[in-house]
């Protein structure tokens, strides 16, 4: 079998992995805050997100074509397929690290230093498309301030609409609404991270001149989307618990307005067909949940882990990245 067709083959299977494990991942910060507060049994969580993570994943492409052709050029790559599998394998190796112990770690920022590292160490700085990686980052820079913002504003709206409301009552109608915000994260999850597999499969099959458009096929979508939702129905309780308890104490109307709040950044990075670490927003809405809530209420030394890996995954990953294809390149 020819080696080029090999290692598409490889890069294929490592990333509907990578999908797979973004799915236990990623998708426990869409669904910690129903969990913490009860609104949802963690089964049923669990499984309400895998459905919705699957459907945002048939729904939308647009962030898939950014991946493919935003990042490098995919014809300008010489040894394209091996530096795309070095890339999975950098940012597999990253998110298992951090799954481990239980930070909640951005597998978009994991993905795109991996693409790069891997590009720069096969053929030099002059491969990346500096145009849309700087808008990519910019994207992957911002977000989370405005999920922050949104989140404070969101938070300021409730206490100004529900003061006259009896806590008990107001709870009690907020842990209801949770079971259609958790679907909704999980849906706009789909939408945006399930996307970044697809384009990586694209980039490929554009890279061993299987295909010469920047359109996804539909298996790759259905095959993406099943990876996610598998990957989703398997759980993520290391992450929930950071996310869900660890950054500051959720009640109902917490988790309602963080989840509306993260829910709308994301979708909104969709519809631009830019990605974003789902994971930063909806850390970032529930600090700006918490901060409109009671500034003391925020457990700043978690926050700033999560910030911290937020900084370090990008260049970590890259640096990885050019490692492994460096060692893959001897083989090859």
């Amino acid at each position: 079998m020819d080696s080029i067709l090999i290692l598409t083959i490889l890069v294929v299977i490592f990333a509907l992995a990578f999908d797979f494990i973004n799915g236990f991942h990623d998708t426990a910060n869409a669904i910690a805050t129903s969990v913490s507060t009860r609104a949802l049994p963690p089964r049923t969580a669990v499984m309400l997100a895998a459905v919705m993570n699957f459907v945002g994943a048939l729904t939308f492409t647009g962030v898939a074509k950014t991946i493919s052709k935003d990042i490098v050029d995919p014809f300008m790559l010489e040894n394209g397929s091996l530096v795309i599998l070095a890339a999975l394998l950098s940012a597999i190796a990253w998110n298992l690290i951090t799954w481990y112990f239980g930070i909640p770690s951005s597998s978009s920022h994991a993905l795109i230093g991996s693409i790069a590292g891997a590009a720069i160490s096969a053929a030099g700085l002059g491969v990346l498309n500096y145009t849309g990686f700087l808008k990519i980052l910019q994207a992957l820079l911002i977000s989370p301030f405005l999920a922050l913002a949104v989140g404070f504003l969101m938070m300021t709206l409730f206490k100004v609409l529900f003061k006259k409301n009896n806590l008990y009552r107001t709870n009690k109608g907020f842990r209801t609404f949770q079971i259609f915000t958790a679907a909704l994260q999980s849906f706009t999850h789909g939408t945006n991270d399930a996307q970044k597999a697809m384009g990586i499969i694209t980039l490929a099959l554009i890279a061993a001149e299987l295909q010469s458009t920047d359109d996804i096929q539909m298996w790759v979508r259905v095959s993406a989307a099943l990876a996610m939702g598998l990957g989703t129905s398997i759980g993520g309780y290391k992450i929930i618990k950071t996310v869900g308890g660890k950054i500051m104490k959720i009640r109902p109307v917490n988790g309602a307005a963080a989840d509306l709040s993260s829910a709308l950044i994301i979708f909104g990075a969709t519809t631009i067909h830019l990605p974003v670490s789902t994971t930063h927003v909806i850390s970032s809405a529930i600090m700006g949940v918490g901060s409109a809530q009671r500034v003391k209420g925020v457990k700043w030394g978690v926050a700033r882990k999560i910030v911290l890996t937020w900084i370090i995954t990008l260049p970590i990953c890259a640096a990885l990245a050019a490692v492994i294809y460096q060692v893959l390149n001897l083989f090859y």
